[in-house]
């Protein structure tokens, strides 16, 4: 099946959409070093992205009409700098908000499907209206905005289309989920706009996710098979006052009430790599698997403890937020996580290389969507889509 990425960055999202069984015929972004990052691995032959036709540049001078009706997919997440907790909050009045290229490209190219994806910020009360305007243009995107319209105007005019009875262009489904949910070592809350076209009468639901943090607090705090399984010493075996008092309820629901599989820890995504501070030499045969020195802590960055999901990785506006991106030891010491490690928890092929400075390649990770998520949310579309066909 065939799709086209957009806002690519270092291709998480597309990596997970191949591993769905999907082929991107063209995958654009205009970022220098996750374009080196994408063609440094093309050139090594990683398979998953080998056979990428890469567009390097502005998306805004990319024209889709030639794949009009010729692709299932489009996907992408658009640069969420402009919603992002960590950013500067503009919105749309912010240069790097393309969510209008978005909506282009499904506008000229009719798309079966598309996945887009977005940072939570985006479903703060202050951008409810926004994300309202966001909705309606990936429901209607025929109903461009014109040439001397502003987007409250433009949003007006999708209400009205909306709500005369006007036949949808896209069924869409809008979700918030937490990646811990799906299987990935890392709390990241991400949100999702999912939409099927109309002449298709597909029914979907976001499939739901098969770990929670109950499974993993039983496993801990209850039976204790999650330190046995890991061969954790009785010292290091650290829970939270809230993990506690959850194992208190959960002693008195049973096992039975938990229907999930445990989180996965930061500790379960590290397990077989060498200590970077203490095993240099060995480190130093993985890729971008390099210690890097000054990790300390201050009033809220306190780092990733080892026996629960990191916490979420962060790009920064000014490079990268020490406290974020830090393992936090039983002991309570605290070290950076190395470029291999993020992207552990960020559930990239370990044969997958990344292209620039720590600095630089965290941003990347720290931008990038979970591997395993993208893929879970796209095989389920791709099943819906081969089913249709059928």
């Amino acid at each position: 099946m065939k799709s086209i990425e957009l806002f690519a960055g270092a291709g998480g999202l597309g990596i997970g959409t191949g591993k769905a069984g999907f082929r991107p015929v063209e995958v654009v972004e205009w970022d220098d070093y996750c374009v080196e990052t994408i063609r440094e691995n093309q050139g090594r032959d990683v398979s998953i992205v080998k056979g990428w036709s890469l567009v390097h540049g502005d998306v805004r001078d990319v024209s889709f009409t030639r794949w009009e009706g010729k692709v299932e997919l489009i996907s992408g997440g658009p640069p969420c700098q402009p919603f992002s907790l960590g950013g500067k909050h503009r919105a749309h009045r912010d240069d790097r908000d393309l969510w209008s290229q978005a909506v282009r490209a499904v506008r000229e190219s009719r798309p079966r499907a598309f996945i887009f994806e977005n940072v939570k910020g985006l479903t703060r009360a202050t951008f409810a209206t926004y994300l309202s305007y966001i909705q309606l243009q990936l429901q209607y995107p025929s109903l461009a905005r014109r040439d001397a319209e502003d987007w409250q105007e433009h949003l007006g005019r999708l209400e009205r289309h909306h709500t005369s009875g006007a036949p949808l262009e896209y069924r869409l489904v809008t979700r918030l989920v937490n990646a811990a949910d799906y299987g990935v070592p890392q709390r990241r809350e991400r949100v999702f706009f999912v939409g099927f076209r109309e002449d298709l009468g597909v029914e979907w639901s976001f499939p739901d996710g098969e770990f929670s943090a109950d499974a993993l607090i039983w496993e801990q705090a209850v039976t204790g098979e999650y330190w046995e399984r890991l061969g954790v010493a009785k010292r290091d075996r650290v829970l939270s006052p809230r993990a506690e008092a959850r194992a208190r309820t959960l002693r008195k629901l049973g096992r039975e009430a938990i229907a999930t599989k445990a989180w996965r820890t930061v500790r379960e995504a590290l397990l077989d790599l060498p200590d970077p501070e203490h095993q240099p030499h060995a480190s130093a045969l993985l890729l971008n698997h390099r210690f890097q020195g000054g990790a300390r802590t201050y009033p809220g960055h306190t780092g990733s403890p080892l026996d629960a999901p990191a916490k979420t990785l962060k790009a920064g506006v000014h490079g990268v937020p020490g406290g974020e991106n830090m393992l936090l030891r039983p002991d309570g010491s605290v070290r950076y996580f190395t470029v291999r490690e993020s992207a552990r928890l960020q559930t990239f092929p370990d044969d997958y290389k990344f292209h620039g400075s720590w600095t630089e390649t965290m941003r990347q990770l720290g931008n990038a969507v979970p591997v395993r998520l993208a893929e879970t949310v796209a095989r389920d579309v791709a099943g819906h889509l081969k089913a249709v066909a059928a």
